[in-house]
């Protein structure tokens, strides 16, 4: 894994290449899949998730078109953190992003391939594997509770076909 140290400066120090690197240069790494870490150069504290916010904020502030985060979205979230009980978010943000992302490269994959399979069927399938993605997700533990209480109006039948036995 590559290191990248910052410095009191606020300069980033690549020392696999030994040169100064600039938040665009950590984004094209990111784009091109490359793992890195961010430290501080005295503490060698992880710096990683602060610099990957600065990188995402630059990028909001340099394409207003391509605007991810509206301001009612960033709202929101930081509502999150103010919950007693903060909902998993973090897990289903990186389950949907990658579930997307995989999404866009197939689709991008199929275009070039068009006519073998015909768009409709290709959407068809689509909406199939997001739906299989969501009830995964949905399904996972912390819905057991919810399970659970499913099952009661079963074994509440159950109790009830006993009493319909004739008494002696």
């Amino acid at each position: 894994m590559r290191v990248i140290r910052k410095y009191a400066n606020r300069r980033l120090y690549d020392t696999q290449q030994s040169r100064y690197v600039t938040l665009e240069d950590l984004r094209r790494l990111i784009i091109e899949e490359e793992p890195f870490r961010v430290e501080d150069a005295k503490s060698g504290e992880d710096l990683t998730r602060t610099i990957l916010l600065s990188i995402i904020i630059e990028q909001e502030q340099a394409d207003s078109e391509a605007e991810v985060f509206s301001n009612d979205l960033l709202a929101q979230l930081i509502r999150v953190y103010d919950m007693t009980s903060p909902l998993p978010l973090s897990r289903y943000l990186e389950q949907g992003t990658q579930l997307m992302l995989e999404q866009q490269k197939r689709l991008q994959s199929q275009w070039k391939q068009a006519m073998r399979n015909t768009p409709l069927e290709f959407m068809r399938e689509l909406a199939e594997e997001n739906m299989r993605f969501w009830q995964n997700t949905l399904n996972q533990p912390g819905q057991a509770d919810e399970s659970s209480d499913a099952e009661q109006p079963e074994s509440d039948s159950n109790d009830t076909s006993k009493d319909n036995k004739p008494s002696s």
